[in-house]
């Protein structure tokens, strides 16, 4: 499961209780905007100076109770880096297919300044708010903030409407700027049971009481009624929330913000038996499923007869028959670049139109696949930027995939990138796990991340002159997922842009004669040629040359330099990386001192690399190879994994010596 990884724990009992004092907006004094560093961390650009929300819930006839959460923030900029912070993003749901969309309430937008030792106060206008929406599923309202510098407050209060009582709004507490105090609060009626889920490792305080409560609401005809009941009223607190450390290879850093989540476990109406709510993945798998706009959709399949009768006319074997469907959809239609799970405008629609949403293009893969006599379902998934599924919840996801089995294997296939390969997804799905759901509703969790490792192969032969410069050529190529992100990062790149990039990170190389074979021939890598001219990998003192075998291919930094680590370790897609370097000696030189050959592994062969080198007579012959077999490493691990990069960094940098004769 996701969380075998991830820090969370359950708040089934109380927490101990946390005084503190009252906080309130509209309470900005001339010391706080003079105060010119945070004071527990001088490296903040800017801090919540606090962080305050309470979730009630109102009853409305007819429609039984909503619920409404205040959430109001203070906060300060510190440095002109943090100034980004006077822009909000407040994300709402509007993806219901029988509840109202999410709605937010603006109520105030302040930015606060001292000017001639007075306090201004400049109010948010109708210029600085924007409503849009994000995709068929998430709408939001941004509020930019007016007249913020270097020393500014800014305070925001919003209420968030939602009809969704399956769970109430995540309440975030952590951020990459510290919070000085935070306090959130939960007014929950007795009728409604919700288990409390914390996000991250921040320890947060807990107070809990069951309250009696009433509140009035007007009956259809406009008659004042009351209704009493108990509440559980739920407060939580925490002071000196530290930001969050931005670690290199994590999958989503907002994955391990600390957060507060609620899923509803039972509703208990009076002179009614409970009613249990909270869902397994089998429950989502299966409502989603069962809708005719999922299910349903799958069913149909006379619109694409004719042409899938074509493609398996002449095949052999269902791997062949595989591959022709999915290049086929792959190639045929055209992602629109909204995602989600359910089509908007139907696959009939889609499919003659050519273009669609995630859910149409690989929904009528599936579709295909299986009128092709092949055992095929679809996967749903949270995408990588949408973050982990922490709990069974139909709104975390926002994606579905097809997965079909072959003989000996399962392929996971996805058509919406015309880059993407039989078997190997586009970035944003690997995601860990997701759901594959069967023709009969029932579900089973699929590990996403791939297993076979993605190769690149780098051939070099160059030649050393007496001034030290290296001239050579080299071929590089790449393969799988390697190929999947050079064509995703520099298909429509112009050439002169990405030769002066190439030049630009390898130390100031200069290229001649560079040519890319294979960027659309997805059946084939990518190799690249061409000739370079290198004038700085080597330093000469006296009678002597210095050099790194890998010359400006040489990993100098270690990309783990915290001590410690508090997140998963996440290379996205096992790889291999071999570097094959002929080198020849400049006139009237010879080898002095040539580092020893080295090969190392990790624990359970979870990575290894291998340096073989040698020299004979004006010829330096490396071979030299990165592996990473394991995708994922536990925190834990972390140690493990720092102490390979830096014992084959160590290799990496043993020069090579030569001397003059």
């Amino acid at each position: 499961m996701l969380q075998r990884i991830l820090l969370f724990f359950i708040f089934l009992n109380p927490f101990f209780v946390a005084q503190s004092q009252k906080i309130e907006l509209d309470h900005v004094t001339k010391n706080e905007l003079q105060e010119a560093k945070y004071p527990s961390d001088s490296s903040a650009t800017a801090a919540f100076l606090f962080k305050k929300a309470k979730t009630t819930f109102k009853y409305i006839e007819k429609q039984g109770f909503v619920s409404y959460t205040d959430i109001q923030i203070k906060l300060k900029i510190y440095k002109k880096e943090g100034l980004t912070w006077a822009n909000f993003k407040i994300p709402f749901y509007i993806g219901y297919k029988t509840l109202n969309d999410e709605m937010v309430d603006l109520i105030s937008a302040i930015t606060y300044n001292v000017e001639n030792e007075k306090i201004v106060k400049t109010k948010v206008t109708s210029e600085g708010k924007f409503k849009e929406q994000i995709n068929e599923y998430w709408g939001s309202k941004s509020i930019t903030f007016p007249n913020v510098k270097v020393g500014s407050i800014i305070e925001l209060r919003y209420v968030l409407k939602t009809e969704n009582l399956s769970t109430l709004p995540e309440f975030q507490f952590q951020y990459e700027i510290p919070v000085k105090e935070v306090e959130y609060t939960t007014e929950i009626p007795e009728f409604y049971l919700y288990k409390g889920i914390q996000k991250g490792n921040v320890e947060v305080n807990k107070e809990e009481v069951i309250e009696n409560t009433s509140q009035s609401f007007s009956s259809q005809y406009n008659q004042t009624k009351s209704l009493s009941y108990r509440q559980i009223k739920t407060t939580y607190k925490v002071k000196n929330v530290p930001s969050i450390k931005v670690e290199p290879y994590v999958n989503n850093i907002e994955n391990y913000y600390g957060m507060l989540a609620h899923e509803l476990q039972t509703i208990r109406m009076p002179d009614e038996p409970p009613k249990q709510i909270a869902k397994t993945w089998d429950d989502v798998a299966k409502s989603i499923y069962d809708e005719k706009d999922f299910g349903g959709e799958l069913n149909k399949n006379k619109y694409f007869l004719e042409a899938v009768n074509v493609l398996i006319g002449n095949t052999t074997t269902i791997e062949e028959r595989a591959k022709k469907i999915f290049y086929f959809v792959k190639s045929s239609m055209n992602w629109n670049g909204k995602f989600g799970y359910f089509p908007k405008q139907g696959v009939e629609v889609a499919y003659s139109d050519k273009v669609g949403n995630v859910a149409e293009i690989n929904l009528i893969l599936v579709a295909m696949l299986r009128m092709g006599g092949l055992e095929a379902d679809p996967v749903l998934l949270s995408t990588r930027e949408n973050g982990l599924a922490l709990f069974p919840n139909r709104t975390l996801l926002n994606y579905v995939i097809a997965a079909v089995k072959l003989e000996d294997r399962m392929v996971l296939l996805d058509a919406t990138d015309k880059y993407s390969e039989f078997n190997v997804l586009p970035i944003r799905d690997l995601n860990w796990y997701g759901r594959l759901i069967k023709r009969d509703g029932s579900s089973e969790e699929l590990d996403l991340m791939p297993k076979g490792s993605s190769i690149e192969v780098l051939n070099m032969m160059a030649s050393i002159n007496v001034r030290g410069e290296v001239t050579g050529k080299i071929r590089d190529q790449y393969f799988d997922y390697k190929a999947l992100e050079f064509r995703e990062k520099y298909n429509g790149v112009s050439k002169e842009s990405y030769i002066e990039n190439l030049e630009k990170k390898n130390n100031g190389l200069q290229l001649q004669d560079y040519e890319v074979a294979n960027n659309t021939d997805l059946l084939k890598p990518i190799v690249e040629n061409y000739s370079f001219t290198d004038t700085n990998s080597i330093e000469i003192i006296g009678d002597k040359m210095y050099l790194y075998p890998l010359l400006f291919f040489t990993t100098t930094e270690n990309p783990f330099k915290q001590e410690d680590r508090e997140f998963p370790i996440d290379f996205r897609y096992p790889f291999q990386k071999k570097y094959n370097i002929s080198l020849s000696l400049p006139d009237g030189y010879s080898i002095e001192t040539l580092p020893l050959s080295k090969a190392t592994a990790m624990p359970e062969n979870r990575g290894t690399f291998k340096y073989s080198i040698s020299g004979v007579g004006n010829q330096i012959q490396l071979l030299f190879s990165t592996e990473m077999n394991q995708v994922v490493f536990e925190a834990d691990y972390y140690k493990i994994l720092q102490n390979f990069f830096k014992e084959m960094i160590n290799k990496e940098t043993e020069r090579i010596v030569l001397k003059k004769n």
